[in-house]
């Protein structure tokens, strides 16, 4: 019997859920039974029955197959075509439109690279005025689920790999290089506050945000949490505020009434005022 035919799917679902404190109801069948399967064949077994059995004997497992669930492939400025949006058209204006603190939220932060992105566009904003206390005033919320995820964020240190999107002048500005990897310089690293949390199961943990990004993080989710998620995001944008998603996602669900279309292409919205 293959994996895709096994009975004990659900068992093994709920067995997980309940092993690492996940919400897999809200995940898309297709994207679970994928990632499962990964760790199955590095176990080298062939049924859910006999995974959820090595589960049952090999604890360590299980943080195996959170990971294999929850991570998420990032570099700094991914696709560059939605940074340079950001850049020239919407995050000027939204440091116009809002003179005092700025909250960023960068929701499914992985391992930090779209937080620190965003901070430096703040920055450069910032040097291109001569307005250096714009920077001063920003803080970017970088939030994830994987505890693992977050202490990478913390360190803020990349392989050469992950800023391969990044021009040469802002490595120069931006990183350090330790000898091995590269370092976000203090400056950057002091505007992104790091926490855990769980985008299926609790609330935003900022209610009065200037602007959200989730970007390659509800394509993983059902439409019921998809919709959800949404509308969470609306909820804690200001009016004015910014709501960037990944170019293969698409708003659903009452969310998409309650928000101006500004980028077809890059998916940047806005909260009308």
């Amino acid at each position: 019997m293959t994996a895709g035919d096994d009975p004990g799917f659900d068992a093994l679902t709920r067995q997980i859920s309940h092993g690492v404190d996940l919400a897999l109801d809200v995940y898309k069948d297709k994207c679970l039974r994928r990632r499962i399967a990964v760790r199955m064949r590095a176990c080298g077994v062939h049924t859910y029955t006999e995974y959820q059995a090595l589960l049952e004997r090999t604890p360590a497992e299980y943080q195996r197959i959170k990971d294999a669930l929850t991570i998420n492939v990032t570099r700094f400025f991914r696709n560059a075509e939605t940074w340079e949006r950001l850049r020239t058209a919407y995050l000027p204006e939204l440091c116009d439109r809002f003179p005092g603190p700025l909250r960023f939220w960068s929701a499914g932060c992985a391992s930090g690279e779209e937080a620190y992105s965003l901070a430096i566009l703040a920055a450069e904003i910032a040097v291109g005025r001569q307005s250096f206390e714009l920077l001063a005033r920003l803080q970017v919320d970088a939030t994830d689920i994987d505890r693992d995820s977050l202490e990478r964020t913390r360190a803020a240190h990349y392989r050469p790999e992950a800023l391969q999107e990044v021009p040469a002048a802002l490595v120069q500005r931006y990183f350090e290089w330790d000898g091995a990897q590269y370092r976000v310089v203090d400056r950057i690293r002091a505007r992104v506050a790091v926490s855990q949390h769980d985008l299926t199961g609790q609330p935003p943990p900022v209610d009065a945000c200037h602007l959200i990004s989730c970007r390659n993080v509800a394509i993983y989710f059902d439409r019921p949490m998809q919709e959800r998620l949404f509308s969470s995001f609306v909820d804690a944008l200001l009016p004015g505020g910014l709501l960037v998603l990944g170019k293969v996602e698409t708003l659903f669900g009452p969310a998409r009434d309650r928000l101006d279309l500004l980028d077809v292409r890059e998916r940047i919205y806005r909260r009308p005022e």
